[in-house]
């Protein structure tokens, strides 16, 4: 199947993300992804049914942020019979939805779309479970009154292939700042990052080298340092910004859940009333006093290392000194279901026990064009 080129408009021309952006495979019209009971009711329908009119709504049972719907009306321009006849209503990525509101409407011969269904269903589970996720956390992170930035760096949690997809699901929640430059694709940027362990460890653990490399290497780039490598993110923090001063831009800690940091071995009367281990507040009001206390109020703290929208609200709460954080795989977490449920036929109201067709005034009318 050769892949149409179109462009999709909403009433008031509102430009949307086209198929030339999502790259299907073509086995999607072959039906390889549809479940099979879908492609043989395709087959009864052309058989028994041919004259048949449905209209098909999908919906969701969470308050959540909608995204997926330009990638599934674009799915559905291409592999679809006959699109244009199809009379489609939907609402937009970064739509704010309530449970069980009606988010898209398929009207036509079931044989044309029915086969679709669930790989329609698939694609709004996943692109608004993590818009909603990302959503959450970026309103957590500025929760305090002060918009803090959150760095989207879900590339080791997932398959690869879901990084462009999920990017701009990220992207729809909130996060402008992606870890890799497919995340980016589909709303044109380029990924953002500077040093992982693996670099420090190459200088066999002298974090003030391997920044030095780095500023060498990328003297355009903003020096963010990567201080839990040794354990011991505050006198390695100092380090770094003696050595490099107002160059230094930030810090990353990124301790593992696993750990106790050093700062904590030597200050042991700290100790006894919260859990010490990975990037905890105490750390970070350690960190930022001793920063302040030599002058170096300038260097921005980066926080990452498991933090989901509860964590993130909780550090605000504390007022923990925190300029941004990154978060990985709690975005990713798909705990969004969408349901298709075909509930009118032939112009009369017929669907399963439990589902009724529910118009939403918000839906705007789709025309394919190309």
């Amino acid at each position: 199947m050769v892949t149409k080129e179109i462009s999709l408009k909403l009433q008031g021309k509102i430009k949307r993300l086209t198929n030339e952006t999502f790259k299907f495979d073509e086995r999607v019209g072959e039906g390889w992804f549809s479940a099979v009971y879908f492609l043989k009711t395709k087959q009864i329908a052309e058989k028994y049914k041919p004259n048949n009119v449905v209209t098909m709504q999908f919906f969701q049972k969470n308050h959540a942020v909608l995204c997926g719907t330009d990638e599934v009306l674009a799915l559905i321009n291409t592999f679809a019979t006959n699109p244009k006849e199809l009379e489609i209503h939907s609402l937009k990525d970064g739509d704010k939805i309530e449970p069980f509101e009606t988010v898209i409407t398929i009207t036509g011969p079931y044989q044309y779309f029915g086969f679709l269904e669930g790989v329609i269903d698939g694609i709004l589970a996943r692109r608004t479970s993590v818009a909603t996720n990302v959503y959450e956390v970026v309103k957590a992170a500025k929760s305090s009154g002060v918009e803090k930035p959150v760095i989207f760096m879900g590339d080791r949690d997932d398959h690869f292939t879901q990084q462009a997809g999920d990017g701009y699901a990220a992207f729809i929640g909130g996060s402008k700042a992606q870890a890799t430059h497919a995340m980016n694709e589909w709303w044109g940027k380029r990924g953002m990052g500077t040093m992982p362990h693996a670099l420090i460890q190459l200088f066999e653990g002298d974090l003030v080298a391997a920044c030095r490399a780095y500023r060498e290497t990328f003297p355009e780039d903003d020096l963010l340092a990567l201080v839990d490598y040794n354990n011991d993110v505050i006198t390695d923090s100092l380090k770094v910004a003696r050595e490099f001063g107002q160059d230094l831009k930030g810090v990353r800690l990124d301790t593992s859940n696993n750990l106790i940091d050093q700062y904590f071995t030597r200050n042991p009367d700290v100790l006894g009333t919260f859990d010490p281990r990975g990037v905890n507040p105490t750390l970070l009001f350690a960190l930022r006093e001793a920063l302040d206390a030599e002058g170096f109020q300038h260097v921005k703290i980066v926080a990452s290392g498991g933090f989901d929208a509860k964590r993130i609200k909780r550090y605000e709460q504390m007022g923990a000194p925190v300029d941004m954080y990154g978060v990985g795989s709690s975005l990713l977490k798909i705990h969004i279901g969408f349901t298709g449920d075909n509930v009118i036929l032939d112009g009369k109201a017929q669907a399963k026990t439990g589902r009724i067709y529910r118009p939403n005034p918000r839906l705007e009318k789709i025309e394919f064009e190309g």
